[in-house]
Parts: C-alpha cells; structure tokens; sequence
C-alpha cells in the first residue's frame, strides 16, 4: 500500500505540520487529521522508487564483499591517524603519519 503525506492546514491558510498516512489508492484522502482533527490536504511528492541509483542499490555496490569480489580495497577510518582495511588486499592497518 502506498504511504501518502498530508499537512495540516493552519488557521490562516498556511502549511502546518506534515505526517505520512499508509492508505489504500482506493480510498478517499483524508480530510482531517485523525488524532487531532484538524483540517489537512494532501501534499504531492515524488515516488519513491528503488532503482539502479536508489539508496539501497547504491550501499550493496559499495558493500565490503561486493568491492572485494570487484578487486577494490577499502579502508575505514579507525581514528588517531589509523585506517584500518575492510576489504581487498593490501596492509591491514595505515597510518597517516
């Protein structure tokens, strides 16, 4: 089921606070809130649609075992100057100094 944003409508026609509803497409948009009741409209964003570029394509690419597999090697800070490897081949530990 898709997950719609709506935001109250203050008093004086502005935009208030936003909240994401999970509705049917077959239902009716709400009209007021349902815990406060105060009067809402539905606010028109972009979907949000997994892709080649998506967040969670762009992590497993950049995944420890995928950069490996790749041949790529990957360091992490470690904090005091030390970079520790996580992936690949090469030392275990670098120091920037």
């Amino acid at each position: 089921m898709p997950v719609y944003v709506y935001e109250i409508i203050e008093p004086d026609g502005s935009q208030g606070e936003r909240f994401e509803v999970i509705q049917r497409m077959a239902e009716d948009p709400l009209t007021e809130h349902p815990e406060n009741g105060k009067p809402v409209r539905r606010v028109i964003t972009s979907p949000n649609i997994a892709g080649n570029w998506s967040d969670h394509a762009t992590n497993q690419k950049l995944s420890n075992k995928n950069l490996d597999r790749l041949g790529f090697t990957k360091y992490e800070k470690a904090g005091g100057g030390f970079y520790e490897k996580k992936s690949g081949d090469g030392p275990d530990v670098i120091s920037a100094d």
